[in-house]
């Protein structure tokens, strides 16, 4: 496999990640928002949160972005994953919000129904 091949699969690899995770935030922001809490809530609360532990053990960078910098040159904050640019530089701002209200909304929903 070049180089390009390479980092295609790695993008392809970190989208579906990426799409997981943004599944598993909005499956928070659902369960509160509908009441229905269950143990899948607090799996995909702690699953979020071991995102965030791996996000802090690398400087912020998610390890497939190392990754894939071995195999591309580009500045653009997307060219290790499927997404446009601008949600690409703003990712981890917008999905922490969602998922900070997310956990919000379940706290308020646990502790005051």
């Amino acid at each position: 496999m070049d180089n390009s091949e390479k980092l295609f699969v790695i993008k392809l690899v970190h989208t579906l990640i990426w799409l997981f995770f943004v599944l598993v935030i909005f499956y928070i922001l659902y369960s509160g928002i509908t009441d229905h809490i269950n143990s899948f809530t607090w799996i995909a609360i702690g699953l979020v949160i071991l995102e965030g532990i791996v996000l802090l053990l690398f400087k912020m960078f998610c390890p497939l972005t190392l990754v894939a910098r071995k195999y591309s040159t580009s500045k653009k904050d997307n060219f290790d994953i499927f997404l446009p640019n601008w949600l690409a530089r703003y990712n981890k701002k917008i999905f922490t919000t969602i998922y900070l209200i997310s956990v919000l909304i379940v706290l308020v929903r646990v502790l005051f129904d």
